[in-house]
């Protein structure tokens, strides 16, 4: 019975394992799932709706095969949309019956269409156009583009894998803006093709196989103890009576007595002939704790080397199968962490940039200014910088090519970006400010800078920057992820209008004291204002040593310049505000018969290229500032946060 029970285990065992296997291969379902995007009419660009890639559940696979260097991105949808206005693209979207649609839209369309009222971000793109010229031309390249929130390629084939584009977003393919956009297009969604069943299947099958192993091997010694069918013996001897040895002649005693000594030991008949195997001999004439075995190998350990290749193939079958062949069973989720509230304000826009897209964009920016200054190209400085920042390379630029020894300006910082600040709008021009620091040079300080995007083709230059001071503490703003607003130059909600600012203040450095808008302006504000007045006092001082006090007159204004104010909102309804001053000096001679000579000014004669003037020269330095602005009512003051001085301009006076 033994055998038939192991052979009804070994039938089990290969149905439950071969059952298992089948599972992980025949029966095996596909990994994914992929649809193709039929291109019908070519054009430089393809569009690809988010909700493309969001068709079926699960990360998303890009698959694009092509010639060349295939580009891709992905960024808000209005965005692209006003990016692509100037040039023939392909839409791709999701038809009302689920099927992909493709539509081939011209350039002039798009044009009448962002030109629409009902789209604002077009709008933006519209009244942007009309301020910065006309859009660009057809076959624009997308590398380099600030707009994509991320980019990618490659050559030949272009894979992104683990996409999920959040609903609003869109991909963008193409070449280089000119060519044809590749049209063998793939996406691909994983499919759930695990098996929880087949590796306990193969277990199960495995722990049959090892009973039927036992099963077979206690078959076996059973029938070798039992030793087959036995014969009758032989019926009962007559009863024999013992032979008195004594009675015997002498000679038929000595042979049975030999006889006797002579016959071997035999077993009791209680003792099994197993028991015989596991005799011990012992010989007494030597030690009797020195004992020979003479065993037979201990069938136990036969036994247990037969269950090893059992053993051995359900460990194999177990280690052989993945996470995908077991049941799994839900983790705890984990209890969600407090968190702040933010409660976005109605119809509130989209941020400007990310804060993974604000460092990006800086790290090129800071990259491009380094690359300008290292070779002086003011054409290269002006694709990342304007207004007041380019005005003051363009003066470090002409004083270096003609000074050797003039310190190249320090790199902008990207290291540490603290504080991401952007305009929340779908329109344009954008504006973003950054804080951001250099973690292996303690000595260079943080640097505070707004940077602004005209329209949609071109990239984010800085307007203003400085360097903020240890002492000034930054006010609250709101996350990189909710935005903020611009404040309007003439904002009645703050202690002063932001166009106001600068003028205040520069009348709090020519009066002093007697400025009426003296306590407005924190410590910070009115130590710089004092540094500002020691330094005239000390162009003052320095003709008067020179004995030309009499003959020679100073004169200083501090003004605004014609750039607008940048202001942004913070969350204690204040605003940041970054202004630019001019400071002018003007030294004249007192008499027709007074020059004005250089002397060792070395920047003057460079700027000039002259030693001396009869009419006088001006100087003029540049201030970038930025205040903290508290809103209307408040008590606090109006804290300096950074200031950044440089020398704009030496002219003669003719």
């Amino acid at each position: 019975m033994r055998f038939v029970w192991a052979v009804v285990a070994f039938v089990l065992a290969a149905v439950l394992i071969g059952a298992g296997i089948a599972q992980r291969t025949i029966f095996m379902g596909p990994s994914s799932q992929q649809t193709q995007v039929a291109i019908d009419e070519p054009a430089p660009f393809v569009l690809m709706d988010g909700e493309v890639l969001r068709t079926n559940p699960g990360a998303q696979t890009l698959i694009v095969r092509g010639e060349g260097e295939i580009f891709g991105s992905y960024g808000r949808t209005p965005d692209m949309e006003a990016w692509l206005a100037v040039s023939d693209y392909n839409h791709v979207t999701v038809g009302k019956d689920g099927d992909l649609e493709v539509e081939h839209v011209e350039a002039s369309e798009a044009e009448d269409e962002s030109t629409g009222g009902d789209d604002p971000a077009a709008e933006g793109a519209e009244g942007d156009a009309g301020a910065e010229g006309d859009p660009p031309a057809a076959g624009q390249d997308p590398r380099g583009s600030d707009l994509w929130l991320d980019s990618f390629g490659d050559e030949d084939r272009l894979i992104a894998d683990n996409m999920q584009l959040p609903e609003g977003t869109s991909l963008l393919i193409a070449y280089d803006g000119t060519a044809d956009a590749p049209d063998d297009i793939v996406v691909s969604w994983p499919l759930d093709n695990s098996t929880p069943w087949a590796g306990p299947l193969m277990v199960a099958g495995g722990i049959l196989l090892l009973v039927g192993l036992i099963l077979y091997v206690l078959g076996i010694r059973h029938q070798r103890r039992g030793r087959g069918p036995r014969r009758k013996g032989p019926g009962p001897l007559p009863a024999t009576e013992p032979i008195d040895v004594a009675v015997l002649p002498p000679a038929e005693r000595a042979a049975i007595e030999e006889t006797e000594s002579s016959a071997p030991v035999t077993a009791p008949a209680d003792v099994s002939e197993g028991e015989i195997e596991e005799a011990e001999i012992v010989d007494e004439s030597k030690d009797p704790d020195a004992k020979t075995s003479m065993r037979a190998a201990p069938r136990a350990r036969r036994r247990r080397l037969l269950a090893l290749p059992a053993l051995g193939l359900t460990a194999l079958l177990a280690a052989g199968c993945s996470a995908d062949s077991w049941p799994q069973f839900g983790d705890a989720t984990p209890s969600p962490s407090p968190s702040p509230t933010v409660i976005a304000p109605e119809n509130q826009k989209p941020p400007a940039v990310t804060d993974a897209q604000a460092k990006r964009i800086l790290q090129t920016l800071s990259e491009t200014v380094v690359e300008a200054d290292a070779a002086l190209d003011l054409d290269l400085a002006s694709t990342r910088l304007e207004g007041p920042a380019l005005a003051a390379r363009t003066t470090e630029y002409a004083l270096r090519s003609k000074i050797t020894d003039t310190p190249v300006p320090p790199a902008i910082p990207t290291d540490d970006v603290e504080v991401v600040l952007p305009e929340a709008t779908d329109q344009w021009p954008r504006t973003v400010l950054l804080l951001s620091k250099n973690t292996g040079d303690e000595t260079v300080p943080p640097v505070l800078l707004t940077m602004t995007q005209a329209d949609p083709w071109s990239n984010y230059k800085v307007t203003n920057m400085a360097e903020m001071s240890a002492d000034a503490a930054f006010p609250e703003v709101a996350a990189p992820w909710l935005g903020t607003s611009l404040v309007p130059s003439d904002s009645a909600f703050l202690t002063l209008p932001p166009a106001d600012l600068a003028a205040t203040f520069a009348d709090v450095v020519d009066e002093g004291e007697k400025s009426e808008s003296y306590d407005l302006f924190d410590d910070l504000a009115l130590n710089l204002a004092k540094s500002i007045t020691d330094s005239r006092q000390a162009v003052v001082q320095g003709l008067a040593d020179k004995g030309a006090a009499e003959t020679t007159a100073a004169a200083f204004d501090m003004a605004p310049t014609a750039d607008a104010p940048v202001s942004m909102t913070t969350l204690d309804s204040g605003a940041i505000v970054a202004v630019a001053l001019t400071d002018t000096e003007t030294v004249t001679p007192t008499s027709g018969d007074v020059v004005i000579r250089f002397g060792d000014n070395a920047q003057a004669k460079a700027l000039t290229d002259a030693t001396e003037s009869a009419k006088g020269v001006e100087t003029t330095y540049e201030f970038q500032l930025f205040f903290s602005v508290p809103a209307k009512g408040s008590t606090e003051q109006i804290r300096l946060l950074a200031v950044h001085q440089d020398l704009l301009s030496v002219k003669v006076i003719k």
